[in-house]
């Protein structure tokens, strides 16, 4: 019988990107995963299917669960005989009562570690350009509660101190409390001229920062209407913000990004638009599998010495033939004899992992552009292989075959709806909080009115502009009902990006 284990994880300051290696393996070990409130929401995608989450919200002083209800939680399912992950924003004992936790589990005899995660009191003032330390300016720091245990008979925090010989101070959880932090800094010393920075969701595609200094924080920041979550900064390392920040700058910082490309697949998309600085959304409608019968593949690719060509549409056309032939006991050298197309960049970057340079890649990545380009060479009565999707277009093979090529078109996979939970996105769409919808198929486009409630989508998708990768796909989504306004004029997820870039560029 295998012994129960706590894990109490840091799960950072909300970039999903700033987890420990560590912190995601014990995600993905875990039999129950507690999480709160400030734990990145796309950290839950590293679980387990079979574990058990549950929210736990920890909201400002709107708590799903106490403290107390949380402790007694943990030690419950411990004593289950389950790995359980207690995930925690930030760090769990940096302002996090990750000792509280510890010591009720120390109590209970229930083995635990931890698992330090990235505070945000050092990463949302680095997010906002706010170096904490500087040797021209401060040696010295110091993190500070900005919200006392109202409990308590006697204030804990030594503001004379503070005040006078300490460098740079970070107060968490300190926004209700500013005006009442900045009184007590100038009453005690601190220069009224002293910088201030106040980082609401630092990290994070929603990132707001307001500056200012002791004798005018409390009132820009009424008047920004800046609400907690927030890092508050003291000291004169904030001067150096206008200079340094560079999270701020990115072009689509705070634009929010349904990806609705199958989850194997969008990893690309995502980071591109997420480098950018965009929140994404994931919401893949399609799963590519293996087509309804593999048999026409495994016997063209058992004659391979017969084709002349093998003809690649997609990158899932290339995955998808390589792996049947290294089923079959073939490998590459099986290709080598034979001329290759590729239906564009990523699908001849996917044929290049395999070894194999194409011989062909058109200007354009559609079918028409494929068969424009078959034109110029002499493929009368040559045999192609055609791999491809199992209801693709027939343009191609049509084609190919009116100029006297012998096309054998073989299914490698085919695309089905994928089942997903759409609660999140259409609370997000309700809310109208949702900026740009990305198709980069017909088939996403399709499935995705699919995932929506029939009889609301009208409204659901009403204003809500749509993105795609090229004019098929484009033309698909708008007789769906649709508002495209964004069409890639490089049919590819690069050049799909690029035109989301050009339709957020200031005109």
């Amino acid at each position: 019988m295998r012994a129960p284990i706590v894990y109490l994880v840091g799960a950072g300051p909300g970039d999903p990107g700033l987890i420990t290696v560590k912190g995601r393996e014990c995600i993905a070990a875990a039999d129950v995963l507690i999480y709160d409130y400030l734990a990145a929401p796309s950290l839950l995608k590293h679980a387990s299917a079979n574990a058990e989450l549950i929210y736990v919200g920890k909201k400002g002083g709107d708590h799903t669960l106490p403290q107390e209800e949380i402790n007694a939680l943990i030690v419950a399912k411990a004593r289950e005989n389950k790995i359980v992950t207690r995930l925690k924003g930030g760090d769990p004992f940096v302002f996090g009562r990750g000792g509280e936790e510890a010591e009720v589990l120390a109590e209970a005899g229930i083995p635990f570690e931890i698992v330090p995660g990235v505070t945000s009191a050092v990463a949302a003032p680095a997010y906002a350009g706010i170096p904490l330390s500087h040797r021209k300016l401060t040696s010295t720091i110091a993190f500070v509660t900005g919200h006392e245990d109202p409990s308590k008979e006697e204030s804990g925090i030594d503001w004379a101190a503070l005040a006078r010989g300490i460098g740079t101070l970070v107060f968490f959880m300190g926004v209700k409390n500013l005006p009442r932090i900045v009184a007590e800094l100038t009453r005690h010393g601190r220069r009224p001229e002293t910088p201030v920075a106040l980082v609401r969701w630092g990290t994070t595609p929603e990132q707001v920062t307001v500056s200012g200094t002791l004798a005018d924080i409390a009132a820009r920041v009424k008047q920004a209407g800046l609400k907690a979550p927030a890092i508050i900064v003291v000291g004169e390392v904030v001067g150096l913000r206008e200079r340094l920040k560079w999270f701020e700058k990115r072009p689509l910082l705070g634009k929010r990004i349904v990806v609705t490309r199958s989850r194997d697949q969008a990893s690309d998309l995502v980071r591109a638009l997420s480098d950018l600085g965009a929140e994404c959304l994931e919401c893949p409608t399609i799963q590519v599998v293996a087509p309804d019968d593999v048999g026409p593949l495994d016997r063209a690719i058992a004659e391979l010495s017969a084709f002349d060509w093998v003809v690649f549409t997609s990158v899932n056309g290339v995955g998808w033939f390589f792996k049947r032939l290294f089923a079959s006991g073939k490998d590459v050298r099986a290709v080598g004899r034979l001329r290759t197309a590729a239906i564009g960049p990523a699908t001849a970057e996917r044929l290049k992992r395999y070894g194999l340079s194409s011989d062909l890649v058109p200007e354009t990545f559609r079918a028409e552009a494929m068969a424009a380009a078959f034109r110029r060479e002499p493929i009368r009565g040559k045999a192609i292989l055609l791999p491809r999707a199992q209801e693709a277009r027939e343009v191609l093979p049509e084609e190919l075959a009116a100029m006297g090529a012998v096309v054998r078109e073989v299914a490698a996979y085919k695309t089905e709806p994928a089942s997903a939970d759409v609660r999140a996105l259409v609370e997000r769409l309700e809310e109208r909080s949702i900026d740009l919808i990305t198709f980069t198929s017909s088939s996403t486009a399709k499935n995705f009115k699919a995932l929506l409630p029939a009889d609301r989508f009208s409204d659901l998708a009403s204003g809500v502009p749509a993105a795609c990768i090229g004019p098929i796909t484009a033309a698909t989504a708008r007789e769906l009902g649709f508002d495209v306004r964004v069409e890639a004029q490089r049919y590819t997820i690069p050049g799909l990006v690029e035109a989301v870039l050009g339709h957020y560029a200031p005109k």
